[in-house]
């Protein structure tokens, strides 16, 4: 790389680490092109995205960002991955770390948080976005018809209350 490529690099670093909720440090010493493919694949479908990156270009993008508590995390040979879902990224690594024993997760940031590999497991077994979102709207729901019920319950006594008077009188 040379200079104008690297402050390319450094600006879309320092671009996409002002955009993004969430940045996963992991060490990927001794993977495989296919490990390594495989991994881009399965955080592309989670709307993740995994970039190896030198880590003296690294620590430059990160200065002055809310995510520089992981800069003591770039040592060695280092990947990250973000997304604006904190957990899809989460958990994608986390699966893919209990596969392959050459990728392993050093830590990670939650805005300003810092987060250790356990703080990223905890997050991996939180319920995705669209699942949260899922169980919000069945919650929200779940009272309208409640009351949707209630409403009509009164009525429905009202009329077999009358319904049962207007038999009694055609039979007496």
């Amino acid at each position: 790389m040379d200079r104008t490529e690297k402050r390319a690099f450094v600006a879309s670093l320092a671009e996409v680490f002002a955009d993004t909720s969430f940045v996963l440090v992991a060490q990927n010493k001794g993977m495989t092109v296919a490990g390594v493919s495989d991994l881009r694949r399965k955080m592309r479908a989670a709307g993740a995205t995994y970039k190896v990156a030198k880590n003296r270009l690294a620590n430059l993008a990160l200065d002055g960002t809310s995510f520089q508590g992981i800069s003591p995390l770039l040592k060695g040979p280092t990947a990250l991955a973000w997304s604006k879902d904190p957990v899809a990224v989460a958990k994608t690594a986390v699966e893919f770390a209990k596969t392959n024993d050459k990728f392993v997760i050093l830590g990670g940031s939650l805005g300003s948080q810092v987060l250790d590999v356990n703080g990223i497991k905890a997050l991996a077994e939180l319920p995705s976005l669209e699942t949260l979102r899922a169980q919000l709207l069945g919650l929200i729901q779940t009272p309208a018809t409640r009351i949707a019920g209630i409403l009509q319950a009164p009525g429905g006594q009202v009329a077999r209350v009358l319904a049962a008077y207007a038999k009694k009188d055609e039979a007496a």
